[in-house]
């Protein structure tokens, strides 16, 4: 496989905006996203779900956009478009026709600087309710809907920053004032805390006079405050922290999570490549222990989430079959993790493999490298690192993975969150 060679200039508007373009024309369409530094890690404490909220109340209407007119004219245009929330970011994206290149950019441009003025008691109440309906639905009244607000709870202490979901709590929402939510907007939704990417066919002599006709008339903001809480922590927890919950759930479940590196950290590759290695396809050795050998489990699951904020967590579940107990998960899991210590060149040849071919795929999307480019500027002010991600992954040797396993993935760094079901009196 090749090292990637994706086209990007850079370029800033005097208000702080960062720009990021990136030619294809292979096909006739263009991907339009901003990323903003704004996630559930910059809430306060009594604000908990606002970066949330948000991606709700910015498709609501702005100065000359009409409420829900945004999905309106991108979906009459042939496009498609949504948002997403994180704990260290919050994005929005459209993918349309090149003709339309110039109708997206005015649509991001009006909620980025005239978002306020369509505010509105009306909106915030309705969003309000749409983000606790969503709640109840995907979280409450979801089998193991609630499982990454306590495996957080379980693996960062209550002041850290990623302790709390994203969601929010409801008690938080609900004591939301529409001063709150603008004072919100104000500090993080402005030009010097956004990246704006555009991927794929467009006019490469234009492009810039277009955004700078519908982004450089807005105005800067402050600088953006630090992080609330306390942000310290120790590379491990410290010792097997655990819960176990009797819920509605139809089988059991037994999630592990560790407290790894930070993404900003050049060993986060080797948590990358131990993800893959552990459970990422069939070869992998927790899927062919767990399920195929044993058949304690129907289902494994990896990942390794690429936070910023001093740790980020890998973590592994493993859902049982109806006559599968806890404690048999439990087991194999722990086994199959721990004798990591012993992996073979083989198995991380082909994980990282698999971990490129991956990345390889993605972009193939222009959606997907607007996403990544924008990402990697937000993060590490250098589009350009998406180049290298190939050459980072290759350089992960089979020492690393053995001492990453021995250092992170062991029983003093360990959460355990186990799922079981409801006995029946």
């Amino acid at each position: 496989m090749n090292q990637l060679a994706i086209p990007l200039e850079r370029h800033c508007l005097d208000n702080g905006l960062k720009i990021v373009l990136s030619q294809d024309s292979t096909v006739p369409i263009v991907a339009v996203n901003i990323w903003y530094g704004v996630g559930s890690r910059n809430e306060l404490p009594g604000h908990t779900g606002f970066a949330h909220l948000f991606e709700h109340m910015m498709f609501q209407g702005s100065k000359h956009v009409p409420k829900n007119k945004h999905f309106e004219l991108i979906e009459r245009a042939g496009g498609t478009l949504n948002a997403t929330t994180w704990f260290d970011r919050t994005n929005y994206f459209e993918t349309v026709p090149s003709r339309d290149l110039e109708l997206a950019l005015w649509l991001e441009s009006d909620r980025m600087g005239w978002m306020l003025p369509a505010m509105d008691q009306e909106k915030l109440d309705n969003q309000r309710d749409v983000v606790k309906n969503e709640k109840r639905q995907r979280y409450d009244n979801q089998p193991y809907g609630d499982w990454d607000q306590r495996l957080q709870a379980l693996i960062y202490p209550k002041d850290h920053p990623y302790h709390h979901p994203v969601i929010g709590s409801v008690e938080d929402l609900d004591a939301a004032t529409l001063e709150d939510v603008a004072a919100f907007f104000g500090t993080y939704y402005v030009p010097n805390n956004a990246v704006l990417t555009i991927a794929g066919d467009f006019d490469e002599s234009q492009v810039m006079d277009l955004v700078q006709r519908y982004f450089g008339e807005i105005e800067a903001g402050a600088p953006i405050p630090p992080l609330p809480g306390d942000s310290c922590l120790e590379p491990i927890i410290g010792d097997t922290v655990r819960e176990h919950v009797f819920a509605e759930v139809p089988l059991a479940r037994v999630i592990m999570g560790f407290r790894i590196p930070p993404y900003s950290s050049e060993d986060f590759a080797v948590a990358e490549v131990s993800r893959a290695l552990l459970g990422m396809g069939r070869a992998s050795r927790l899927y062919r222990a767990l399920v195929r050998e044993r058949r304690v489990a129907k289902e494994v699951v990896t990942y390794a989430f690429p936070l910023l904020t001093n740790a980020s967590m890998l973590l592994t579940w493993a859902t049982g079959y109806p006559d599968s107990t806890p404690e048999q998960l439990e087991a194999a899991l722990t086994e199959e993790i721990e004798a990591l210590v012993e992996a073979k060149q083989s198995e991380v040849d082909r994980a990282i493999a698999l971990t490129e071919t991956d990345l390889v795929r993605a972009l193939e999307h222009v959606g997907e490298r607007a996403n990544l480019l924008s990402m990697f500027d937000l993060y590490f002010d250098d589009p350009d690192r998406l180049n290298h991600e190939i050459d980072r992954l290759r350089a992960v040797t089979v020492e690393q993975i053995r001492d990453f396993a021995a250092s992170q993935l062991g029983s003093d760094n360990r959460a355990v969150l186990v799922y079981e079901p409801k006995r029946k009196s």
